[in-house]
């Protein structure tokens, strides 16, 4: 029987404590952390509770079954997105010492390079098979230090462009709260750092330890790789993970629109497997979801702005104007010129 993308994943990713069993101090668990210059709070302290929460008994805190650090070539604070500084404490060092070196992204827009001392342990961690975990754009950097390549990776479907634009001829996975591939671990911040470190928990630690601790963080339970990303609130109300998954598609390629059947390719399903899932869940069809998709943007974008009518039909995937205006008047019962008007003079 086929193995499944999860248990794929368990099996080839293997770690210093897979080979050695627990190591001396005995913890079964250490992660070093690698911190970018104005990096996202929320992601690093997500993901460092679940391995605090499952380390001790209770809510001691104590750094038993898993241990952390933050590392630096420095020792200099290392200031976050929201102002708040955290204070490394230790050096670089040996990378074999860690079974995961986790690199937390910060800012897009105010995002350099690791430099060269952070780029070369990374490098030396590759390759002595210390495997590493990018957190939010910390995929960036690690492909921006030639770490990613040939590999699938997790980003934000907020920074799904921004990643294409930067880094051309890459496929990032950005309808995934995380994504496993060999000794690469890649996730898109917020909350899916915790089910990351849960992973990591449940892996070498034990299940009933990633349980606990997620359920003290007041989240319901560890959420498996494929779970789809929140995304753009939609009008379509489902919990169906593969129909939600080809929405998030939809979503990120609304300018450029795929087809079904390049859908169903990306997924690894058939598109008659998506047809069925989106009739059950949504009884309708997944061209007329995604054309309303489109149009509901075009609606905001005419009523909330100035933009052209004529450049909202391209950024909404309509390369004929007249195609656009029927289709427009068929799902609203206006045209986009008389809601823009009526918009006016309201």
């Amino acid at each position: 029987m086929p193995e499944t993308a999860p248990q794929i994943a368990r099996r080839t990713t293997r770690t210093p404590s897979d080979r050695m069993g627990r190591r001396a101090d005995g913890a079964r668990l250490s992660v070093g952390f690698i911190l970018a210059r104005r990096f996202t709070l929320c992601a690093f302290a997500n993901f460092v509770d679940v391995l605090r929460l499952a380390a001790d008994e209770g809510d001691r805190s104590r750094p038993i079954l898993c241990n952390w650090t933050v590392l630096s070539d420095s020792m200099d604070q290392v200031m976050s997105s929201s102002g708040i500084a955290v204070q490394p404490k230790e050096r670089l060092g040996d990378p074999s010492r860690f079974d995961y070196i986790v690199v937390v992204g910060g800012l897009m827009d105010e995002m350099p390079g690791l430099g060269q001392a952070y780029e070369k342990f990374l490098h030396e961690a590759a390759e002595k098979g210390v495997p590493l975990v990018g957190i939010c754009s910390g995929a960036f950097m690690l492909h921006h230090a030639g770490l990613l390549d040939g590999y699938r990776c997790c980003v934000s479907w907020f920074h799904h462009a921004d990643f294409l634009e930067q880094f051309e001829g890459l496929d990032p996975v950005a309808d995934q709260i995380f994504v496993v591939d060999r000794d690469r671990l890649t996730c898109s911040g917020g909350a899916s750092s915790a089910h990351l470190a849960a992973y990591l928990v449940d892996k070498h630690v034990g299940r009933a330890a990633a349980s606990k601790s997620l359920h003290i963080m007041i989240i319901d339970e560890a959420l498996e790789p494929e779970k789809p990303q929140p995304g753009i609130t939609l009008d379509f109300k489902t919990r169906d993970p593969l129909v939600l998954r080809t929405l998030l598609l939809m979503q990120q390629n609304i300018d450029t629109p795929l087809s079904i059947t390049d859908i169903a390719k990306r997924l690894g399903h058939s598109k008659r497997q998506i047809e069925r899932h989106f009739r059950t869940a949504l009884d309708i069809s997944p061209q007329a979801a995604f054309l309303q998709i489109r149009l509901s943007l075009a609606h905001h974008q005419i009523t909330s702005g100035d933009k052209p009518i004529a450049q909202i039909a391209l950024d909404c995937g309509f390369c004929d104007s007249s195609h656009f205006s029927r289709m427009f008047r068929k799902q609203f019962d206006t045209t986009p010129h008389a809601l823009r008007r009526g918009s006016a003079a309201e």
